[in-house]
């Protein structure tokens, strides 16, 4: 049966860490997933066009990447839902114009952790992108934005191989100026 267990796991050695470092956005693209390459473990290793990233610097203990698998036995139904928290400090002229886009569109959202592990959030369906402000009332609260972002899809976010990342082959990576 396709959904029969082939695999055991140990506890693992105590050198992992907690938290996120990076957030790249990628315009949605219909039909990404079926034009990206994946190993036998359902990594992602190419792309056949070259995606655009753009990338967000993230420090907070705020930023936060969870996903849950909701299943139902009467419907039969298994799929993934990915929520990812993020507070960028300060505001901006331009920061606000370009989360509007993001707000408004379904971008690709590629998650690094500080393991160099990335993941890529709503492949197939892109992801829904809600964005708040928050100028905090004393001299030391936080000021500036807080998304959520969140995908529905029928697998957990992919693992992306971070080879391909800035390759300039399968992305490109565009930074702050």
């Amino acid at each position: 049966m396709a959904c029969d267990l082939t695999l055991g796991r140990d506890e693992g050695c105590k050198d992992n860490r907690g938290g996120l470092k990076n957030i790249y956005w990628a315009n949605y693209e219909a039909g990404l997933e079926s034009s990206a390459t994946f190993d036998a473990d359902g990594q992602i290793t190419a792309f056949v066009s070259p995606l655009t990233l753009y990338k967000y610097e993230i420090r907070s203990d705020e930023n936060v990447f969870d996903e849950t698998n909701p299943n139902d036995f009467s419907s039969g139904t298994s799929y993934w839902e990915g929520s990812l928290t993020v507070a960028l400090k300060k505001m901006s002229v331009a920061d606000r114009a370009e989360l509007i886009k993001a707000s408004r569109g379904r971008p690709h959202v590629f998650v690094e952790d500080y393991n160099g592990n990335y993941r890529l959030m709503g492949i197939e369906l892109g992801c829904v992108v809600s964005v708040g402000t928050a100028s905090g009332g004393a001299m030391g609260d936080f000021s500036g934005y807080r998304l959520e972002v969140t995908s529905q899809e029928v697998e957990p976010a992919h693992f992306v191989d971070p080879t391909i990342i800035d390759d300039t082959t399968n992305t490109t990576v565009v930074v702050a100026a």
